[in-house]
């Protein structure tokens, strides 16, 4: 919160409570219910080992009342819109047992962990599609605390679009308690019917969507169109923001607001810092804390605002309501102050990395059909990157295209190469029209084949995906061949 308007707060606190102590933000708890409208699933944890997070998670079609008085058929893991929210805390082994009750195969991606590849649920790259009635047991253990989330990587535009998706949080118990209590907002979009609450049919519009990247006509935090938060002036929340949208940008903006941003994809940034916006791009997390301002008694909506990513991605775009705040009638309170330094993230040696530029790219086939790629090659026809462990590669993200890309690299963390950034560990950057990003990743461990694309998931299967080998260390080997098959004929498919 900017000085002169905590400075502000506090003394109309003062002035208020008059002879007696005011109280801090650490003095009170949250208004009663104050996220009951936004709570999420708790799985049930099957290991008495405190170290070991143990669960089942099916994936089952169930009707769902999104637009109310409808029913909606939606893909769900655990039978709930998200996911089940998936927490433990740095260092805990955690096994899920996968069901797959759905009448198509599908995987879970374990999006931004940092997971043996053949954990990582790229369907016939790191592991077999999970055929109707199959099951899986995904094991891996949790090093980094921060904000994550899972989805499938089969037919993916359309299987995150129905439903699938969840949130995951890695704790660290060292982090400072002037943060706030703790609220996991999980933002989407659906495209429904709003006449009988039916999903849309997936290739409405064809080529054009694709192009544009599809976004839904209701908006979703956590699963529900405007659900209701109640706050306390002055009381600080931790938000955890996870975008979920197949290709939604969303905008974290309030009115008389501003937020202090902790970090986003894995873990905190170096520090913090203050800001009226950010932008989180699909697939990218955004870790902030929320002081509430407005006067008790006072209800403020949080709108997305359209954002520009692109050629007529504004077009007579209206803003849509996604949470009403309701300040409580309770005093306020004094904010406690945020650290500025968070931690110390030492800068990768980029003096003997190898350098490679991506440019990401769209075009048309023979038959006129939209084709992306990157440097110009859709992934069915690219051969895989290739880096060996202990090496470290900096890659050039070029975008001369007519969109935003938000690219996600699978496996590694990556640091954004900008003296203007605070320093902090990214899986996800966007890479607006126009710019270059670039990024450098040491590929520390973990060797195997992994995935690269762009998170506007109808552009990654357009052909904007890649697969980069990472090979042992002591190996001087090529690549293996790659019968790309099962992967492309698993992420499109005829509607």
């Amino acid at each position: 919160m900017p000085k002169s308007r905590l400075f502000l707060l506090f003394s109309l606190i003062l002035l208020a409570s008059c002879s007696r102590e005011p109280l801090t933000a650490l003095d009170v708890e949250q208004p009663e219910g104050w996220d009951d409208d936004l709570a999420l699933t708790i799985p049930e944890d099957l290991n008495p080992d405190p170290n070991i997070l143990e669960i089942e998670l099916e994936a089952q079609i169930v009707d769902i009342e999104i637009i109310d008085g409808l029913t909606t058929p939606v893909w769900t893991y655990g039978g709930t819109l998200p996911g089940p929210l998936i927490k433990a805390k740095v260092g805990d082994t955690v096994i899920i047992h996968f069901k797959n009750s759905l009448p198509d195969s599908t995987t879970i991606h374990w999006h931004g962990l940092r997971v043996p590849n053949q954990m990582d649920g790229v369907p016939g790259v790191t592991q077999p599609p999970i055929e109707p009635g199959g099951e899986f047991r995904y094991e891996f253990t949790v090093n980094d605390a921060g904000t994550y989330w899972y989805h499938p990587h089969v037919n993916s535009a359309a299987q995150v679009g129905w439903g699938m998706y969840g949130p995951i949080v890695i704790e660290d118990p060292n982090d400072p308690e002037e943060f706030g209590d703790e609220l996991i907002l999980v933002m989407s979009d659906m495209s429904l019917n709003v006449r009988d609450g039916s999903f849309l049919a997936e290739n409405a519009g064809g080529d054009f969507t694709n192009l544009f990247g599809k976004e839904g006509t209701v908006v979703l935090v956590n699963g529900k169109i405007r659900p209701t938060l109640k706050v306390r002036q002055g009381k600080q929340q931790r938000w955890r923001v996870i975008n979920a949208s197949r290709s939604r940008y969303i905008p974290i903006r309030l009115r008389d607001h501003t937020f202090t941003i902790l970090g986003g994809d894995n873990g905190l940034a170096e520090r913090s810092r203050e800001a009226g916006r950010v932008v989180i791009s699909p697939s990218e997390r955004a870790d902030v804390v929320f002081t509430p301002m407005h006067e008790p008694g006072t209800t403020q909506t949080f709108r997305w605002i359209p954002f520009n990513r692109g050629f007529g991605t504004v077009y007579r775009r209206a803003s849509v309501p996604m949470i009403d705040i309701v300040t409580v009638m309770d005093e306020a309170v004094i904010p406690e102050e945020i650290p500025e330094q968070l931690r110390i993230i030492e800068p990768i040696d980029i003096s003997n990395a190898i350098e490679t530029d991506l440019e990401m790219t769209i075009a048309q086939d023979t038959s006129n059909k939209i084709e992306m790629g990157f440097n110009g090659i859709p992934y069915w026809s690219m051969k895989p990157l290739e880096a060996r462990v202990g090496e470290t590669h900096v890659w050039n993200l070029i975008n001369n295209s007519d969109f935003n890309h938000p690219f996600h690299l699978h496996g590694y963390f990556f640091q954004v190469l900008d003296e203007s950034r605070i320093p902090e560990w990214k899986d996800t950057i966007d890479v607006p029209v126009g710019e270059t990003v670039r990024i450098a990743v040491h590929f520390e461990g973990r060797p195997g084949m992994w995935m690269y694309h762009c998170h506007i998931l109808d552009h990654a299967e357009a052909g904007m995906m890649g697969q980069l080998w990472v090979g042992p260390a002591d190996s001087t080997d090529p690549a293996p061949e790659q019968d790309l098959s099962v992967l492309i004929d698993v992420m499109v498919k005829e509607e």
